[in-house]
Parts: C-alpha cells; sequence; structure tokens
C-alpha cells in the first residue's frame, strides 16, 4: 500500500508541476525581452532541471516496482496505463521538448515557442492520466 500512496504522490506532484509550467511558465516566455531571452532560457533549463529530474526518477523506480512487484490485489491494468503514460511523458520531453529548449536557448524563436506550447499539452495530458491510473490502482486495492 506504501508504494501505491508514494506513487500517486509522486505522479500527482508531477502533473501538478507540468501543468503549472504549461499554464505559466511557457506563456511568460513569450514576455521576455528578445535580447534577454537565450540567457532567460539557460536559466530556466537549468532551474526546472532540480525539480524534474526527481520527479521523473521517482516516478520510474515506484512504476518500475509496480510492475516487477505489483501489491497483492492491486489491478494490472492501471499499472500499465500507468506506465504508458510515464513512457509518453518521457518519449516527447526527450524527442520534442528538449530539443525544442535547445532552440530556444540560442535566442526567441515564436515557432519553436508555439511547438513547445503543443507538445507540453501533450505531456500534462500524458502526466494527468498516469495521476488517475495511480489513484485508480491505490482504490481499486
Amino acid at each position: 500500500m506504501t508504494l501505491l500512496v508514494v506513487h500517486l504522490a509522486l505522479t500527482a506532484a508531477y502533473a501538478g508541476f507540468q501543468w503549472a509550467v504549461r499554464i505559466v511558465v511557457y506563456p511568460q516566455f513569450a514576455q521576455v525581452p528578445p535580447a534577454a531571452f537565450a540567457a532567460y532560457e539557460r536559466s530556466h533549463q537549468r532551474r526546472v532541471t532540480r525539480v524534474v529530474g526527481p520527479l521523473f526518477a521517482g516516478q520510474g523506480v515506484t512504476t518500475l516496482a509496480l510492475l516487477v512487484a505489483r501489491p497483492a490485489g492491486t489491478p494490472l491494468l492501471p499499472v500499465l496505463v500507468g506506465a504508458a503514460g510515464l513512457a509518453v511523458v518521457l518519449a516527447v520531453t526527450a524527442l520534442l521538448a528538449v530539443p525544442l529548449h535547445r532552440r530556444l536557448d540560442r535566442g526567441w524563436d515564436a515557432a519553436a515557442h508555439r511547438r513547445l506550447l503543443s507538445v507540453d499539452g501533450v505531456r500534462a495530458g500524458a502526466a494527468t492520466a498516469s495521476t488517475a491510473a495511480a489513484a485508480w490502482a491505490l482504490l481499486a486495492t
């Protein structure tokens, strides 16, 4: 039961963080003066990594633990749905968001910013699905 509670806490923390980034942080990028944007973006990347790194690591550990040693009575389907949600978040981050941030750390690029908002919506949605799956797994146990 403890594993399920910790997993839910981690997925919910990450989903909340991701929605805050999507709704508050990324839209504000457009208000940074172009001459200051590259430095601002690099600072953003350093700071956000301090938050997202432990959340990704924690979710990775709890997801793997649930896949390998699911607590008695915990249904498999929500564990698989949560794992798929985390996989989407990690793939979209690595394959889409990180390259877009690398473009932006060279300077303001309105097209890259629009694309980042779009791909970040996918991450927020997948994170929310992972949280719902974690709640489902806990409540079904």
